[in-house]
């Protein structure tokens, strides 16, 4: 007799199987949730509403209707579309003035998304010390200084790996879309 799936498992209460699905779907639910949500806190607190809707929805998954992988990547895109609507609906709510047509529309903000993940795809292709500088300032906002003394590399040769870098990346980027 095989073991019962991790969500049969939550279903019927087992502790160990909370843990065992954070392990194993942990990954697949953080990175939908980076790549709909503007921010990693944002992504956090959908992680924690996705991971709660797992558990009170783990009856309702049957083994020959889908893999449990599907079933929660499912879940998790739902919910993950609900926050866009519920965060889109509050923005549009306090700007009645302004153009509708300038607010995020879902799809828009979910190709956005990819294209930066191919691009950091790109990015983690390139020598280390070009991806190094390129993620700590387009990434994570840093001028040339701060890098230079972050990582104890000359000012010069931060400027010149970062140009290096993102004329590499153009490239790539350019070849890819072709």
């Amino acid at each position: 007799m095989s073991e019962p799936h991790i969500l049969n498992r939550i279903a019927e209460g087992d502790p160990d199987a909370v843990q065992e699905c954070l392990d194993q779907f942990g990954g697949l639910v953080w990175s939908l949730a980076r790549r709909l949500t503007s921010t990693e806190s944002d992504a956090e607190d959908a992680v924690q509403e996705i991971f709660v809707e797992i558990w009170r929805k783990a009856e309702r998954y049957d083994p020959s209707i889908a893999s449990e992988s599907t079933f929660i990547a499912m879940l998790a895109r739902r919910r993950l579309i609900d926050r866009l609507r519920r965060t889109k609906r509050n923005l549009t709510t306090g700007l009645e003035g302004l153009d509708p047509a300038s607010s995020d529309d879902l799809f828009q903000k979910i190709e956005v998304n990819e294209e930066a993940d191919r691009a950091l795809e790109q990015v983690n292709q390139l020598p280390p010390d070009q991806s190094k500088v390129i993620l700590m300032g387009v990434y994570h906002g840093m001028s040339h200084s701060k890098i230079a003394a972050a990582i104890d590399m000359p000012l010069g040769t931060v400027k010149t790996n970062m140009r290096r870098g993102l004329m590499k990346l153009r490239e790539r980027l350019l070849v890819a879309t072709l």
